[in-house]
């Protein structure tokens, strides 16, 4: 949870330390999400609430099924176990890690929104971006005195003036093409389903056929939004140099090296990048050590 929320400063994805909570839309309407651990790290039981509003049993099995996908619940363990071929100077981070699932976003355009802002971007700058899209854009519900923020629809970007778009924080061409992805997902031109029957290969191209949207942005887009582990986004700078530092790599073509030998699952690389660099700013803590174990992985 604290590798989706990546920062503090994010709307969204709300971690306080014992449960996770985010706003979004079933039905139509906006209700809070609320997730807690009742059981361990290795033997998880987590508890969902609908908050904010009655739930219909669909509502309840449309939220169970949106939050085990934001949570990466879906996602086959055993991958983990390549990390057994890594080298030794990941595994220690692997460890630390335990316990973390690929995180993912709940639809197209979200996704879209949170990969656009970020490019050619830091991390801090491009989540302050989302944050004024959130504030200017999205609907607002309040649960229990506490007021939350449902991310904004492609319909209502697809009809925001750019100007107002870049009043978020930006450029002209970002906004643009923002605009046209809501149009397209609004319009039916552009749908998950659509993508999500396609291999990666081919779904990169598809995505790559949108304007804005290079290789980079369509592999993340695969990652974040589908779950498909087995893309790595190219030319990422800032997830290479963590990667290199943390593995003590001398060159990009070593880490290329490394990120082809785990083939299928060679998405996950990417997320230990990130979180590496969230451990060591003091974002995430490290998973508990383990009595008797021999083989950190």
């Amino acid at each position: 949870m604290r590798v989706l929320q990546r920062r503090p400063t994010n709307l969204i994805d709300l971690w306080d330390g014992e449960r996770y909570r985010r706003a979004v839309r079933i039905d139509g309407r906006p209700v809070l999400l609320e997730v807690q651990n009742s059981g361990t790290l290795e033997v998880p039981d987590l508890r969902l609430s609908l908050l904010g509003g009655a739930a219909t049993a669909h509502a309840r099995s449309d939220a169970s099924e949106m939050a085990s996908a934001i949570l990466g619940l879906d996602q086959d363990v055993t991958l983990y176990e390549r990390f057994a071929e890594a080298p030794r100077t990941l595994r220690s981070t692997a460890f630390a890690l335990r316990g973390m699932r690929p995180p993912r976003y709940p639809d197209l355009f979200e996704t879209f929104a949170n990969v656009i802002p970020f490019q050619q971007l830091s991390v801090e700058a491009g989540m302050a971006v989302v944050a004024q899209l959130v504030r200017r854009f999205g609907e607002g519900m309040t649960v229990r005195g506490t007021r939350f923020h449902v991310f904004p629809g492609a319909g209502l970007i697809a009809e925001a003036r750019t100007v107002s778009l870049k009043q978020s924080g930006m450029s002209l061409r970002k906004a643009q093409t923002l605009r046209s992805v809501a149009r397209s997902i609004a319009s039916g031109a552009l749908t998950a389903g659509g993508i999500a029957e396609l291999p990666s290969s081919e779904a990169i191209d598809r995505l790559t056929e949108v304007s804005g949207i290079g290789a980079w942005s369509a592999a993340l887009v695969l990652l974040r939004g589908f779950g498909r582990l087995d893309v790595f986004p190219p030319g990422d700078a800032g997830v290479e140099r963590s990667l290199m530092a943390l593995m003590r790599l001398r060159s990009p073509a070593s880490l290329a090296r490394i990120v082809d030998r785990f083939g299928d699952c060679r998405g996950l690389l990417y997320f230990y990048g990130i979180a590496s660099r969230a451990l060591e700013a003091g974002l995430i803590r490290a998973a508990p050590t383990l009595m008797h174990t021999t083989a950190p992985l």
